[in-house]
């Protein structure tokens, strides 16, 4: 039921984890029925990403990703995605700049390249620090950047 070190002794479950196992079970976690949609909500984001980054580029419309982050690069796998629909990824980090994105070779920039190329869509890939982002990058509105995410569903505010 739970993990822990052998040369610790036995140990109870905290109660918070009691709490947490017990509220999965009602929300069903623990059964196969609440897996059943599961496929299909990963193809329809996957199908959507892919619909809007062919759109931008038939329309000659520019789109960057920010974030590096594991999540999102397993979303651009997952996709497909290659440097042909997504050319870059900024990340502030700069032990991550110079690299590329496992699996899908996508370069790695710092956050000067948005400046300069001034991408008239910023993908977001770490989707839960969507609002930290857009705040951090609330710069960009002023050449009329719109901000994309494609986890739960394809948002562009």
């Amino acid at each position: 039921m739970f993990a822990q070190r052998r040369d610790t002794g036995e140990r109870a479950p905290a109660v918070a984890l009691e709490n947490l196992l017990a509220r999965e079970s009602e929300l069903g976690v623990t059964t196969a029925g609440y897996y059943g949609g599961f496929q299909a909500h990963a193809d329809h984001i996957k199908d959507e990403l892919i619909r809007f980054l062919i759109d931008c580029k038939r329309g000659d419309k520019r789109v960057a990703a920010y974030g590096a982050a594991a999540k999102g690069n397993t979303l651009l796998n997952y996709a497909g995605v290659r440097a042909d629909l997504l050319p870059w990824v900024v990340d502030r980090n700069p032990a991550k700049q110079g690299k590329y994105l496992p699996g899908c070779r996508i370069a790695i920039v710092g956050e000067e390249r948005l400046r300069q190329e001034k991408p008239e869509f910023i993908l977001v890939l770490p989707w839960n620090l969507r609002e930290e982002i857009v705040e951090q990058l609330g710069y960009a509105r002023a050449w009329g950047a719109k901000f994309v995410s494609a986890v739960p569903q394809l948002t562009i505010k």
